[in-house]
């Protein structure tokens, strides 16, 4: 592990989060812990997690019983696709008021869900409680137990109070409502091979570039959850012979369930960057022992490495040598983005998530080369303190961290939720290299100028560097100027707009 060092200027209770990997020196990096008061901690709620962990499945209701604030903030919180309904991108709430906290809110949540029966005819509907439900104690299992027998389908809690836990026990709330589904319909048997996608959420259409790998090699795919999943297709995942986690921590829990409840055993792997998706093809094909899957296997990977090196390869001449920051909600991402970055000529110095636990930054430690710094549940001021610090040509985040980015000088590239870009399957990395090319080799870096070099102690070439593009700005468009005058973003300002 790296050594425990004051990398930054932070909260003294902070330092322990945050480590500088270094030859020869171990220590235990601080994590898988309650956010620490005043850190501006940028985790989301039980409920959140619960909520991206759910969302994409397509043709059911999402009710929120709450306030109309949690089902708004929630909205379309995925950039995943359907290639059927669309049912989920509506989102739906009881709008809890005043009276409702003081006298209790099932009444009207019953309501709810009879009208919304009435109107969509669902197949399921999720409840979701927030933390107003669990302050006041609206009992959501009966509620939504009546209401399946009323109703006549699946109507299921989700046990989700905002304030009770962490993001990742709201992935747990969300696996024991799939729990209900699982196993409750025969699937259809159109193969001796059998799988489950697990942690793959289909964000800007990611499974529609990986699952024709698989089925290519006589794989069939019953369901992938819970990306362009439906009711039906979860219900029948037990029709699986193998589980394969791509966001373990979304998804182990629900994974280790069917193993006990099924029997079905998983492998955790990854569809992103040449290297680890041939790893998950030839897994799939030793696992069902077969020799002609694993020759199908490898003439795919072949086939497929073969298209789009070319590209790559020009690519990896323009990206040769820079640096990467990586930000992360999970570690499975940020491990497979090491990786990723390495087959692009680019090296790793800034690696966090918001959800890691021990054995993953372990894991990470082992991936990272000496120097780089590694993070636990960060905040903006840190993040940007360490942009500065390591002197990163990129950041790769999601949207909350674009425009920390931006006001930097650093190149930016959205690995979360919102891109609308495949990043998986062969396609998908080469989609990838194209964003990180087209971000670091961006034209307005001549013209804009990197600010990192401001904080550095004594880089006299990078600020002539930054004051040349400054006045090449000016001399282009006289509108720029307006940028002068806004504030820049380091450290000290960011702590005064904090204070």
């Amino acid at each position: 592990m790296p050594d425990i060092t004051s990398v930054i200027n932070t909260l003294d209770e902070r330092q322990p989060y945050i480590a500088l990997k270094q030859a020869k020196k171990s220590s235990q990096l601080a994590c898988d812990n309650t956010s620490i008061a005043g850190s501006m901690s940028q985790r989301a709620c039980v409920y959140s997690g619960a909520r991206v962990a759910l969302n994409p499945v397509t043709d059911a209701i999402h009710l929120v019983h709450g306030p109309i604030g949690c089902a708004s903030y929630t909205w379309d919180i995925r950039g995943s696709l359907s290639s059927n309904k669309e049912t989920f991108r509506t989102s739906f709430s009881t709008d809890m008021k005043e009276l409702d906290v003081v006298f209790g809110g099932e009444k009207k949540l019953s309501k709810c869900i009879d009208e919304l029966v009435e109107l969509y005819n669902p197949p399921v509907i999720f409840v979701y409680s927030t933390c107003i439900v669990g302050i006041i104690g609206d009992d959501l299992e009966a509620v939504c137990k009546e209401a399946t027998e009323r109703v006549g389908i699946p109507v299921l809690p989700v046990k989700s109070e905002g304030f009770k836990g962490t993001k990742s026990d709201g992935y747990k709330a969300a696996c024991n409502a799939l729990m209900h589904l699982v196993g409750t319909k025969e699937p259809e048997i159109t193969s001796e091979y059998r799988i489950n996608i697990l942690g793959d959420y289909n964000v800007a259409g990611d499974v529609w570039l990986v699952k024709p790998l698989f089925e290519k090699m006589g794989v069939q795919v019953i369901t992938s959850m819970t990306g362009d999943a439906t009711a039906d297709s979860i219900s029948k995942a037990h029709g699986a012979q193998l589980n394969l986690v791509q966001c373990s921590g979304s998804m182990t829990f629900l994974a280790k369930w069917m193993k006990k409840e099924f029997g079905i055993p998983f492998r955790k792997v990854s569809y992103f960057g040449i290297e680890d998706l041939a790893i998950a093809l030839r897994t799939v094909a030793e696992f069902f022992d077969s020799e002609e899957m694993m020759k199908t296997a490898e003439e795919l990977i072949e086939h497929e490495t073969k298209r789009i090196m070319p590209e790559i390869e020009a690519i990896r001449n323009r990206l040769q040598g820079k640096t990467a920051a990586i930000y992360m909600g999970g570690a499975a991402k940020a491990l497979t983005l090491i990786k990723g970055f390495r087959e692009l000529g680019m090296e790793v110095v800034i690696i966090g998530t918001q959800t890691g636990k021990r054995d993953d930054y372990k894991q990470i430690s082992y991936q990272v080369k000496d120097g780089t710094v590694i993070v636990d549940d960060a905040n903006p001021l840190e993040l940007a303190d360490l942009l500065v610090k390591q002197k990163a040509d990129l950041m790769v985040a999601g949207v909350k961290e674009r425009f920390l980015a931006y006001k930097l000088g650093v190149a930016f590239c959205d690995f979360n939720h919102d891109r609308v870009i495949e990043f998986e399957g062969y396609d998908g990395f080469l989609n990838f290299a194209r964003e990180l090319d087209a971000s670091i080799n961006s034209p307005v870096w001549k013209y804009v100028g990197s600010k990192l070099g401001d904080s550095s102690s004594g880089s006299t070439e990078t600020k002539n560097t930054i004051k040349s593009a400054e006045q090449n700005t000016a001399e282009s468009n006289k509108d720029v100027g307006e940028r002068n005058n806004m504030q820049d973003l380091n450290t000290n300002t960011l702590q005064g707009s904090m204070a």
